[in-house]
């Protein structure tokens, strides 16, 4: 592979921790891609587990990989893009893989050249339909997400301050403060693990939202915590609503 052009297309990179086959599951979705103007980054936290292993099985077919202790995952991530040359930068982290070998060849044969494009949007929105309330609430796909590598060096790379959020705080500063250009095409990119941390950590994900909002948003803060209300509320009477039509059904 001729990888080692610099100003290419695309950098895609991997994190991965103790995951040795979902690390080899991602890989072997991105080797075979027809699209080849990419090169890939492979960021490892010091596995214990064989990772490095099915890294150095592949060596050949990656642009610049190493595995050492990090501080969490966007720590990891940010060590990426410190070694990305690729004009966009998708995060594919270990477990998630592409859904097709032709997928990013039709990704790019669109020609978007927006400030970050994405697979469909918040609940299959359009782009002017999108409001505050959807950021809020919903969250873009870091795994289907192409972002300008340059906006990293003009908005900031992502906080480590935060565990959970980090790639939804920036893609909204990017997209709400900084007024960054935003499309999305319409068929998926890969498949992501159901698993994830904001999935295991739901309470602590809106915990640090709320922490978000104070620090950018000040003023928003109330809004949220009314929705919040609103939105726990309508859930409830929902499933109360469930359960008595069960119950009719029942009878």
């Amino acid at each position: 592979m001729d990888y080692f052009t610099k100003n290419m297309k695309l950098s895609i990179i991997t994190i991965n921790r103790n995951n040795r086959d979902g690390l080899e599951r991602t890989i072997e979705s991105v080797i075979p891609q027809t699209f080849r103007d990419f090169e890939y980054i492979v960021i490892d936290g010091a596995s214990s587990d064989g990772s490095v292993d099915i890294v150095e099985k592949y060596a050949n077919e990656i642009t610049y990989w190493v595995s050492e202790t990090d501080t969490g995952i966007y720590n990891a991530m940010n060590k990426g893009i410190r070694q990305a040359q690729g004009e966009y930068c998708l995060f594919l982290n270990s477990g998630d893989y592409l859904v097709d070998d032709d997928v990013l060849k039709k990704v790019f044969d669109l020609n978007i050249c927006t400030d970050i494009f994405c697979s469909s949007g918040f609940g299959k929105k359009s782009v002017k339909d999108i409001t505050f309330y959807d950021f809020l609430y919903s969250s873009l796909k870091h795994q289907s997400m192409f972002i300008k590598t340059s906006l990293f060096s003009e908005i900031g790379f992502y906080d480590e301050r935060y565990r959970i959020i980090s790639d939804w705080i920036f893609y909204t500063l990017a997209i709400i403060k900084y007024n960054c250009s935003l499309e999305f095409y319409p068929f998926d990119l890969s498949i992501s693990q159901p698993w994830g941390i904001s999935w295991i950590e739901g309470k602590e994900m809106y915990r640090e939202r709320e922490l978000f909002l104070q620090e950018y948003f000040p003023y928003f803060k109330k809004d949220y915590e009314l929705l919040r209300k609103y939105r726990t509320s309508r859930a409830i009477n929902f499933y109360d609503y469930l359960v008595r039509l069960r119950e009719k059904f029942r009878k």
